[in-house]
């Protein structure tokens, strides 16, 4: 799978893609990412890639001719794989688990990080498939958002976590919080594991799970229960 990342701020991402499960993934060629600076796509002495919005209003605008040109650059490169186009914005679609794991899918994502006031409609028009939001509320920019597409997408990659089980069976995967972990010692300060956790029992364990994940979801996120009986 590919990621093309389009930011002014690449160094942004050096952290994240060096550490962790990013970073085995990249190492053993199960995920490429690439980071694109668009600056490199102007063409003045300043390299802009922003201007004052027509019409009046404050902030700044990326302008359409540097994004067309680094998005055409990506497209590119991989004609003949799936692409899409994924604007990271506020006004998007909120992110969740159902598009983490559809996203995983898709052969070719590129990712562009939203600034300053918005990006030119021109180029939303012409070139994104869709827009997303990791939450409603705002960032200062849609590198992070894009570090939560990425991080989200790939470990859902067949062979990038230990276990395949590991991605399958934790929170909003079933539609409901995930239950509560326990490990060494048994006891800690007075506080005991549940006794049908050390039974053995694999059975009652899993019922214990699922009873307390309901129970979980709905003390913290009642709205997933509603939303998973309307889906049935």
């Amino acid at each position: 799978m590919i990621f093309d990342i389009i930011t002014v701020f690449p160094e942004m991402f050096t952290g994240i893609l060096e550490y962790g499960i990013l970073h085995r993934a990249r190492q053993s060629g199960l995920v490429d990412v690439r980071i694109v600076n668009l600056r490199d796509f102007t063409r003045d002495r300043h390299r802009s890639v922003d201007d004052r919005p027509y019409g009046g209003g404050e902030g700044m605008v990326f302008m359409p001719a540097p994004l067309f040109e680094a998005i055409e650059f990506c497209s590119d490169k991989e004609k003949n794989l799936d692409s899409q186009v994924i604007l990271l914005t506020p006004q998007g679609k909120t992110w969740s688990q159902k598009y983490a794991t559809e996203f995983s899918t898709i052969a070719h994502l590129i990712l562009i990080c939203g600034r300053y006031e918005g990006v030119d409609q021109r180029v939303i028009d012409c070139l994104v498939d869709r827009e997303i939001s990791v939450g409603d509320f705002i960032l200062t920019g849609g590198e992070i958002p894009a570090m939560v597409v990425l991080d989200s997408v790939v470990r859902l990659l067949p062979g990038a976590l230990g276990r395949w089980e590991s991605a399958v069976n934790e929170s909003f995967s079933t539609g409901l919080l995930d239950y509560p972990q326990y490990t060494r010692p048994a006891e800690y300060r007075g506080h005991k594991v549940p006794e049908i956790l050390l039974s053995g029992n694999h059975e009652n364990i899993e019922k214990w799970r699922k009873q307390k994940a309901l129970e979980k979801t709905q003390q913290i996120r009642p709205e997933l229960i509603a939303k998973k009986t309307a889906q049935n």
